[in-house]
């Protein structure tokens, strides 16, 4: 059964450790990255020390370390294609991209909006690290695909829209410091447990209204194919991670076709300028002071990867 462990702060000391209820074992095997982790975990099997810490006493940090390279699938659940003015039947790609590693954050804490940015939205998502590397094209038809994926866990791809569209820079404006928050948990596989992703429910709540939900089950581009295309273009070692796509629900919405048509019409300077003034309407983007929570769990809590709980803060001059 998957375990859950988590990356942790006390007394300016950063451990592992196993997560029971509200109780953390800890590991006493040091600061270790994420791949050290895994490859302890896969020699040590369990946790033997007998010190103990309640969650509450502690500061949860990531259990994503850098460096790592993050990949991250774009527009990957049905409702969000239709809701981003795409046809989920017709798409027949896969859109990749990636953060930067400095936009890793602590699940528990604060996601910083750069005093620049107007338009600052969120976007839950099911990772995957991988514990397993590859560095040539991986066989479709292999029944081995999920001994590449060590650990699931729950990212925040956070995004300033007013960057990344406009400026066609994704990469920029999803890779602000604290852009990245990820875990609490570090949930580690065992056999058989990797086909429980498709139970996997995910919600989103900003100020305690719903704002996302849906289950991974409804994926356009499912994991392990994504990992065989991956394969054909990309490196990957162990702590590697991958993001596989946000439900519907984000702040963003994309114009109208008929308003599309007419920006056509426009310099690109005035285009993105309406873009801006119409999405600055819309109440949905974060704002200060805004709370941010969010859950990714099976029904019947087998695979439960924690809670995010995180406050907008405006970056000063």
């Amino acid at each position: 059964m998957a375990k859950n462990y988590v990356r942790f702060s006390k007394k300016n000391q950063v451990k592992w450790g196993l997560v029971t209820n509200e109780t953390i074992q800890s590991l006493e095997c040091g600061d270790l990255s994420t791949a050290e982790l895994l490859e302890f975990l896969r020699k040590k099997k369990k946790a033997s020390s007998k010190k103990t810490f309640s969650i509450s006493e502690v500061s949860i940090l990531s259990p994503i370390t850098a460096p790592c390279q993050i990949l991250c699938q774009g527009a990957n659940y049905r409702q969000h294609l239709i809701e981003s003015g795409l046809d989920p039947d017709d798409k027949n790609y896969n859109l990749f991209f990636t953060k930067s590693d400095a936009s890793l954050t602590s699940p528990i804490g604060e996601i910083v909006r750069p005093y620049h940015v107007k338009l600052l939205d969120y976007e839950i998502e099911l990772g995957i690290v991988f514990g397993k590397g590859f560095d040539s094209s991986l066989d479709p038809s292999s029944k081995n695909l999920e001994e590449f994926v060590a650990a699931f866990f729950m990212a925040n791809d956070v995004s300033a829209r007013d960057i990344q569209i406009p400026q066609l820079q994704w990469y920029k404006g999803k890779s602000y410091r604290t852009f990245f928050p990820a875990g609490p948990y570090l949930t580690v596989l065992e056999k058989g447990d990797f086909a429980s992703y498709e139970s996997l429910e995910l919600n989103l709540t900003v100020n305690g209204e719903v704002r996302q939900k849906d289950k991974a089950s409804n994926l356009v581009f499912k994991p392990l194919g994504t990992i065989v295309e991956l394969s054909r273009f990309c490196n990957i070692a162990p702590g590697d991670v991958l993001l596989t796509g946000t439900p519907s629900g984000c702040a963003l919405r994309a114009p109208g076709k008929l308003v599309q048509a007419l920006g056509g019409f426009l310099s690109e300077k005035k285009k993105w300028e309406l873009f801006v003034k119409a999405q600055s309407r819309r109440t949905q983007y974060l704002k200060d002071q805004d709370v941010v929570r969010s859950t990714i769990r099976t029904p019947d809590g087998k695979i439960d990867l924690g809670e995010q709980i995180l406050r907008v803060v405006t970056e000063k001059r």
